[in-house]
């Protein structure tokens, strides 16, 4: 986990110093960072993830690569909603939901589209990956 973390770090790092913008693997994706607070801590977890846009929402994919679980920031933005979303050098509050049903399905798809990937992960586990939308607060 050490190693996840680190790694995490130095993209929130590069992320931040480059107004949004990341090289590696990410290079060329939509990125954004996620702030949640800790479900059982209460501290502020910040989360590099790749996203895709629905109207004026942002969506991220509870994917962790298609591990049997979900990821902890997937389960502190159910313990508390209200997250903060940085896109490029836009920083805002929003609220998170769990998509479901049909506009899960409609969402992953949109995004497995774009980003081949997230339909691996989804064919790697039983789990059904969680979809959320993230929307600006005050909207």
């Amino acid at each position: 986990m050490a190693d996840a973390n680190d790694f995490n770090q130095k993209v929130i790092e590069e992320f931040r110093a480059n107004g949004g913008k990341v090289g590696g693997s990410f290079e060329g994706r939509p990125m954004m960072l996620l702030t949640t607070t800790g479900a059982k801590s209460s501290q502020q977890r910040v989360s590099p993830l790749v996203y895709t846009n629905d109207g004026d929402s942002i969506v991220v994919i509870a994917s962790k690569g298609g591990a049997p679980t979900n990821p902890d920031w997937y389960h502190n933005l159910v313990a508390n909603s209200v997250v903060t979303v940085e896109v490029g050098e836009d920083q805002y509050k929003a609220n998170a939901r769990v998509a479901s049903g049909d506009e899960r399905e409609r969402l992953y798809a949109a995004q497995a589209e774009i980003m081949p990937f997230f339909a691996v992960y989804q064919r790697n586990t039983t789990r059904e990956i969680p979809v959320v939308v993230l929307k600006r607060s005050g909207q």
